[in-house]
């Protein structure tokens, strides 16, 4: 039986997460789905509770299952702690511990969303590209790192960018990989002109390609990369890039679908002994304490994600294009949750509302 940790989070995570289960019963009940689930604390509700926002005890759980669904952490109550004791730490922690290097932010265009898009409909309609970003190393980690100040005691401001060869070959290949299952096409993005961790990047990910020969490899600067996604978003299938630039691009990509509310992810490690890589899914959207408890929050970016947790970490591929294609044909009925109105158009549904109707369409396919 495989097995799946859950981190409801803080802010609307726990919301999100009710109606994750809702789903997952269904799978269980009706595809014959083996799952075994433990849940626990993480952010804000975990230093509520035990002082720090991830326990040791977590994160032994967290390194025994096959998979990790989080759901969100943060919130301003917990803006004046230590920068160490910040929710958002446990985040860092999970995917160093769990040795998580590659993360896969997918921005696909529901059609039915296309006009949601600061774009025009013809420039993101039928958009499906993926964004594979580097995750434990990078500017984010390297060392030295902080606030010093200088003989002349004025502050400065002190960020480390360092790249071994194995960190980015590993990347690089997880890159291909995915690439192979879908049109074949890469492009891998630095600043190779400026950054001598750039060039060592386009390097390596150059000689990785010679064993992926079937896959078109394209390079391209990061600040070309970010004109060009807003440019034409639909050259690109798979993006590979390092940690810095990946949170840029991805959260830029991320828009042009037109809501973050929308938008799942997967953040995968080295393999076990399951043959299976380790992994944590979460949605991309963040705790949104604004809207805590309001029965407001859409639960589809968590829902998503357990769809990729089915896809790379339980080889459920049937079932999660099922998920998927549920998920398309509520939209496309017109169903909203408040994030995804525009006007009139369409109806109204709280956070369960939107479950109820995914799982009504998924009851089309009962066994």
């Amino acid at each position: 039986m495989s097995s799946l940790l859950i981190l409801p989070g803080d802010g609307i995570g726990p919301e999100v997460m009710v109606e994750v289960r809702r789903i997952i019963e269904w799978f269980v009940k009706n595809k014959g789905l083996q799952l075994e689930i433990t849940e626990d604390l993480v952010g804000g509700a975990a230093f509520d509770k035990h002082g720090t926002p991830l326990h040791e005890k977590t994160l032994e759980k967290a390194l025994e299952v096959d998979a990790v669904l989080l759901g969100a952490v943060g919130g301003p109550k917990y803006d004046s702690l230590d920068f160490n004791l910040k929710p958002e730490r446990a985040l860092l922690k999970l995917r160093k511990e769990l040795d998580l290097y590659a993360n896969i932010r997918p921005a696909q265009c529901f059609d039915a969303l296309a006009s949601f898009s600061s774009l025009k409909r013809d420039i993101v309609s039928g958009l499906d590209i993926v964004i594979v970003r580097e995750l434990t190393s990078g500017i984010y980690f390297g060392e030295p790192r902080g606030i010093q100040k200088t003989d002349s005691n004025e502050r400065v401001g002190i960020n480390t960018q360092r790249y071994t060869e194995s960190e980015i070959k590993r990347v690089a290949i997880s890159a291909f990989e995915l690439a192979k299952k879908r049109s074949g096409k890469v492009c891998s993005m630095e600043k190779a002109n400026v950054m001598e961790s750039g060039v060592l990047w386009r390097e390596v990910v150059s000689e990785v390609h010679r064993d992926f020969q079937e896959i078109e490899l394209s390079h391209m600067y990061a600040d070309n990369g970010a004109m060009q996604l807003v440019r034409d978003p639909k050259q690109f299938d798979v993006i590979v890039t390092d940690n810095l630039f990946g949170d840029i691009l991805s959260d830029c990509a991320a828009m042009l679908t037109g809501s973050l509310g929308m938008l799942p992810s997967a953040s995968l490690g080295s393999i076990m002994e399951s043959g299976k890589p380790r992994a944590m899914y979460e949605p991309v959207h963040g705790s949104a304490p604004d809207i805590t408890g309001q029965s407001k929050a859409n639960p589809i970016a968590c829902i998503l994600s357990f769809s990729m947790a089915l896809r790379y970490s339980y080889s459920e591929l049937e079932n999660a294009n099922l998920l998927d294609s549920c998920i398309e044909k509520v939209l496309a009925k017109g169903y909203r949750t408040p994030d995804l109105m525009m006007g009139e158009e369409g109806e109204l549904v709280s956070t369960a509302s939107m479950t109820d109707k995914i799982i009504n369409e998924l009851d089309e396919h009962k066994q």
